[in-house]
């Protein structure tokens, strides 16, 4: 049996779009571009929002017409080509492993354990091995904690008498803020994990493409907020740009907020174990990847779901937020490139929003691609260029 079941509505996919985002978005990356641009964070988080519009209406488009698990993958193979389709596969994989990774890194940081974030990752890796069903339930209470430390540094933030002016900007060039834009979209892509769970929502030519909406209406307010409250109390609390509790440490209140980003961190790193299993899972069926990872028991891609969560283990020995966050950021913005090129290859009948609104999304995905650390840039194109030679191989065995 390889097949999933529909169990998801409106809610449950906003609620799974809601735990996907607000985590290393919310608590990471925030700070990692108020670290490179200042107080621009507060302009940079709602023209990220911007790009994430873009390209989340294409992959409504995409998932409404093809509800299939895997997304880009999918969607890539399907209006593309077997080549493309597996290049979005790969950096899916890569992409969301190291931001994962990330995840699981900062929550790490929060105990002071050194084998944490790997402890972590085997938890809630069972968690979803065990089903859909018993996942969505946690999400629910992990995403109400999140939105609710959230608050509360707003809060902390609007009622801080000796904070700075949050519209002040000051940067040395287009370098850093193109960068920070840059984090700030991939904090935004977890309305991704709706559409690679297009097998498992109910009526997916409604729902995916309103709980996708939905998603980023509300992440968008939170993070213009959060934006607005970091410029407050980053000064004087000498952020770092690594987390936000860092800056109301021993403030009344803090308390929340921490309680908040563990919540984040966890349904982060659970929603993105359980997307990036459903990736795995495609590509064993395409046999891009060992067929195994297509077995499905009980409902749940086990197999998948263990692979996913050892990769993100292993990853979490790069031991830095910024690196990890760095090769996620670029990895998601050429998916993403693909993602806009199929949605255009849409014909009338399944294209539901206007085709400059792919043409958008691709031209600034690409585009924001080339700001990043020219390290990066290139480690990521070596990994690229291995999965191209791996499915080479593989499919070569595979055929004989």
């Amino acid at each position: 049996m390889s097949e999933l079941r529909r169990e998801l509505g409106l809610p449950g996919a906003v609620i799974t779009g809601l735990g996907s985002i607000l985590g290393t978005g919310a608590f990471v990356a925030i700070a990692l571009a108020h670290g490179s641009v200042g107080s621009f964070v507060v302009l940079a988080a709602p023209l990220a929002a911007m790009v994430a519009v873009f390209n989340g209406l294409s992959s409504a488009a995409l998932a409404s017409a093809h509800p299939m698990a895997g997304g880009t993958y999918e969607y890539g193979s399907k209006y593309l080509g077997e080549w493309p389709g597996f290049l979005a596969g790969w950096l899916f994989l890569i992409a969301k492993s190291a931001s994962a990774a990330t995840a699981a890194l900062a929550l790490g940081s929060l105990t002071g354990l050194r084998w944490a974030p790997v402890l972590i990752v085997a938890v809630l890796t069972v968690l979803v091995a065990s089903g859909l069903r018993r996942t969505t339930p946690v999400n629910l209470v992990l995403v109400a904690a999140t939105i609710a430390g959230l608050v509360g540094f707003v809060v902390i933030g609007a009622t801080y008498p000796g904070g700075v002016n949050p519209i002040a900007v000051s940067v040395d060039g287009w370098q850093p803020i193109l960068e920070a834009v840059a984090f700030l979209f991939v904090a935004y892509t977890g309305y991704g994990r709706i559409a690679t769970l297009g097998e498992e929502v109910r009526d997916p030519s409604r729902t995916i493409p309103r709980a996708v909406i939905v998603t980023l209406a509300v992440t968008a307010v939170l993070y213009t907020a959060v934006g607005w409250a970091v410029n407050r109390l980053a000064i004087d609390f000498g952020l770092v740009g690594e987390s936000l509790t860092e800056i109301v440490d021993g403030l009344a209140g803090s308390t929340v907020v921490l309680i908040g980003a563990v919540a984040a961190m966890g349904g982060v790193l659970l929603n993105l174990i359980l997307g990036l299993s459903r990736v795995w899972l495609a590509m064993g069926r395409r046999h891009d990847m060992p067929r195994a990872l297509a077995t499905v028991t009980d409902g749940s891609p086990r197999v998948a779901v263990v692979v996913s969560g050892v990769v993100i283990a292993g990853l979490t020995l790069i031991g830095d937020l910024r690196v990890a966050w760095s090769f996620s950021a670029f990895s998601v913005l050429l998916y993403y490139a693909i993602t806009n090129a199929a949605a255009l290859k849409l014909d009338a009948a399944e294209r539901r929003f206007p085709r400059w609104t792919a043409w958008a999304g691709l031209a600034s995905c690409l585009f924001l691609s080339i700001w990043l650390e020219p390290t990066v840039v290139v480690v990521s194109l070596a990994v690229i260029g291995a999965g191209v030679i791996w499915r080479a191989g593989w499919r070569q065995r595979v055929r004989t």
